[in-house]
């Protein structure tokens, strides 16, 4: 079974929370003495927002956008006694284990639909990604994109799969289009829809799709409320995704009529 490379460090120090995030992030080092953005599995949307944000960002570096290093973070228990402040205490406890880290990007800024920089290309893949994965979660009120080095970069990919919150239903997304992306930040940019599917479903193989999903830590997978085992869920993401592949061409069209 392949699997992608993914390194796994250890978590040593907690700098610092990021609170604009409604799951608090935290900025910490770790034994690699690099800085990196934590994701937390004890945090609102647990283990499923880790797993949304892996596929997310490894589908978006397959397809050739610019995404920070993820590496799985293990978290020890002394952190969370040491905190004093309750609520990141009671995070750091119920996140004790693997979680998902992403590079920090120091002195990077996020995305300003007015100011920033974006090509044509690079945002028509990014909104036809996220029409993909159904991200809710790249809008002006919350652009989850940044500037760094004068290029554009894919952070935050934690609110796509929103059928995964629900097994039992999952089937009926495969038929489904996203017409949330007349919302998409980079949709006024994305003028090269037809050259990015292009692109994309060159891109994305099979293979591909499941080297990423077979990735997926098989602790993420295992949820008390889940009906499915961790191999039904393996098969049902890959499902998801060739399904969304095949229909790229309407995908393509939704963008472009909302546009």
């Amino acid at each position: 079974m392949n699997k992608l490379e993914i390194r796994t460090v250890d978590v040593t120090q907690y700098i610092t929370p990021l609170r604009e995030g409604g799951s608090l992030p935290a900025i910490v080092k770790a034994d690699d003495d690099f800085l990196y953005v934590l994701k937390f599995r004890g945090a609102g949307q647990g283990k499923k927002a880790l797993i949304a944000e892996f596929i997310g960002g490894e589908l978006a570096r397959a397809i050739g956008l610019k995404v920070p290093e993820l590496v799985f973070m293990n978290l020890d228990d002394s952190f969370s006694k040491t905190e004093p402040d309750e609520e990141i205490q009671d995070l750091l406890k119920f996140s004790v284990g693997l979680n998902l880290g992403l590079h920090y990007l120091s002195g990077s800024i996020t995305f300003d639909p007015l100011a920033s920089v974006a090509d044509p290309l690079t945002a028509s893949k990014v909104v036809l990604l996220d029409s993909i994965i159904s991200n809710i979660d790249r809008t002006v009120k919350n652009p989850n994109v940044l500037n760094w080095n004068k290029e554009l970069w894919v952070i935050d990919n934690g609110a796509s799969f929103y059928f995964h919150h629900n097994w039992d239903t999952w089937e009926n997304h495969l038929t489904r289009t996203f017409p949330l992306i007349k919302d998409h930040v980079l949709l006024d940019r994305a003028t090269k829809l037809d050259e990015a599917s292009l692109h994309i479903t060159s891109t994305l193989t099979s293979n591909t799709i499941n080297t990423i999903i077979n990735t997926i830590p098989e602790d993420w997978l295992i949820n008390e409320s889940d009906t499915f085992t961790p191999d039904q869920i393996r098969e049902a993401y890959k499902t998801y995704l060739n399904s969304r592949l095949e229909k790229i061409n309407s995908l393509v069209k939704e963008a472009e009529d909302a546009r």
